[in-house]
């Protein structure tokens, strides 16, 4: 039977979470990557698959990747993004944008600036590591699903040894360069990528956090 303070703890870890996009250059120790690694396998999957594939890149190795992605133009993702936002999802999108740019100082229709803020996704926001997350193409739709439950369980880890982190949908329109770049075979598919390290508290970017929808928005009982 689980202990009261285990909700606690993780009511605690969730609400106190958020998407990092400042960090400090400080390095996150190794055991404590390994640990948080140890911590997300136990991520439950579909028949017990455990389709994920983790590449962490760090220390001067991160800096290349950077400073490539930067480099490279070219924009395309493995798993096809939302063709356009509408409705709810429009506004959730639209409000957390306008904190975002508020934070940092962009105004709106400042395209140049919202360009420049967009490019800092393949920056990592200036983390010291990135792990990228990939899934086996045969496995399909599902394999990204299990996939996204291991970024969760990766997140909230972090959070739990004073690790920030964002994960990064962004990253997946850089799957050609990833997949050069890390070596991947043709059959993996590039989903997402987590910036991880120190939170630096005085960048602006961090000085806000999202919204979240209320369960009424959200959940229909049927009783």
């Amino acid at each position: 039977m689980a202990d009261a303070s285990d909700a606690e703890v993780l009511d605690r870890l969730l609400a106190d979470r958020f998407s990092c996009r400042g960090f400090t250059d400080e390095a996150v120790d190794e055991d404590v990557i390994v640990a948080i690694l140890e911590s997300a396998a136990r991520t439950p999957s579909w028949c017990n698959v455990q389709p994920w594939q983790v590449d962490v890149v760090s220390g001067e190795a991160v800096e290349r990747l950077r400073a490539e992605l930067m480099a490279d133009p070219t924009l395309g993702s493995d798993y096809p993004f939302p063709p356009g936002y509408e409705g709810e999802y429009a506004e959730r999108r639209r409000e957390v944008g306008w904190q975002l740019y508020r934070a940092v100082g962009v105004e709106r229709g400042d395209r140049d600036a919202s360009a420049r803020e967009m490019l800092r996704n393949f920056e990592f926001f200036g983390a010291p590591h990135v792990a990228i997350i990939t899934a086996p193409e045969p496995l399909g739709t599902y394999a990204a699903i299990d996939c996204g439950l291991f970024v969760q369980s990766f997140l909230l880890a972090a959070q739990a040894r004073g690790v920030a982190t964002v994960a990064q949908a962004a990253l997946a329109q850089k799957s050609d360069v990833l997949r050069r770049w890390l070596d991947l075979p043709s059959d993996r598919l590039v989903v997402c990528g987590i910036a991880f390290g120190h939170a630096d508290p005085d960048h602006p970017a961090n000085s806000f956090r999202a919204g979240r929808a209320s369960l009424d928005e959200l959940v229909r009982f049927h009783r």
